[in-house]
């Protein structure tokens, strides 16, 4: 069953610049399955009730989430770097 999260714009453009599909997500604790270009899923990112970049501005503004964004990049800086892994998936379109 899908995942309730309704995947914003923002992260289809960021997809396609990865050259990655991204769909609402089969696992109930994720909001988007990342897949290539043969329909193979390369990872489940986005831990479902935690907002993101496009959630914030959405909710509290550019200013906010230009600031949440810093922190997650701060956060996750050990991982989101690793090309192929679902942290670099999750940075890349989600953040």
């Amino acid at each position: 069953m899908p995942s309730k999260y309704t995947i914003k714009d923002y992260s289809y453009q960021q997809a396609k610049k990865l050259g990655v599909e991204i769909k609402p997500s089969s696992r109930h604790d994720k909001k988007i399955d990342v897949f290539d270009k043969q329909g193979k899923r390369l990872a489940s990112i986005g831990a479902l009730g935690m907002d993101d970049y496009p959630t914030h501005i959405q909710k509290r503004g550019m200013e906010f989430a230009k600031e949440r964004r810093r922190l997650y990049k701060i956060r996750h800086e050990k991982t989101r770097h690793r090309v192929g892994s679902p942290s670099y998936y999750a940075d890349k379109i989600l953040w």
